[in-house]
């Protein structure tokens, strides 16, 4: 295979590739009934007239599976972290105890969860549009290309198989969270 056709489907995989790591990040933000730190991850707070995100000024930690424990570098943060975590509209209630920030995370209802999943298939969907969009262009390289017929085939079958490839690791991405958000 010449270099040019290599440098073809190498750059499907990266873009497949990126496609899938966007899912696995999205996903990440997709609550699971658990506590995780994650969950705080769009907090931001004012951090003495700046808005700073909620890790840049203090701990979060998830002593068990239903609370999360905001534990701030410096005190008199305490009521612009309890803020922070109210203005971001993230469904939670701030318990401020004097030394940290104490949150419950409540159970989902069967209905939440529900919405979660469909959440998570469009995410799924998203990266499956971004992984054939890979493949279209990469389609599309490999017609532009000078290489005989023959190689040209051969190129659109290997980016077809990463495609099978990078979509099953969607699917399976999509049912493990499934599964997470679905046991309560």
């Amino acid at each position: 295979m010449n270099e040019e056709l290599e440098f073809i489907l190498d750059t499907a995989k990266e873009s497949m590739s990126n496609a899938l790591n966007h899912l696995e990040n999205e996903l990440l933000n997709i609550r699971a009934g658990k506590a995780n730190p994650v969950m705080l991850k769009s907090v931001m707070v004012d951090y003495y007239g700046s808005p700073t995100p909620l890790n840049q000024v203090a701990n979060v930690n998830t002593p068990d599976g239903r609370t999360l424990s905001v534990q701030p570098w410096e005190k008199a943060m305490l009521t612009e972290i309890e803020k922070g975590i109210m203005v971001a509209n993230i469904g939670f209630n701030p318990m401020n105890n004097g030394e940290s920030i104490i949150i419950n995370v409540p159970p989902l209802t069967e209905e939440r969860r529900r919405e979660l999943v469909k959440l998570a298939k469009a995410e799924a969907e998203n990266a499956k549009v971004g992984i054939r969009n890979a493949r279209k262009d990469a389609n599309n390289d490999i017609k532009k290309s000078d290489a005989s017929e023959d190689m040209q085939k051969n190129l659109e079958i290997d980016v077809q198989n990463s495609t099978d490839i990078f979509i099953k690791k969607v699917d399976d991405l999509l049912s493990i969270k499934e599964k997470e958000i679905m046991t309560v």
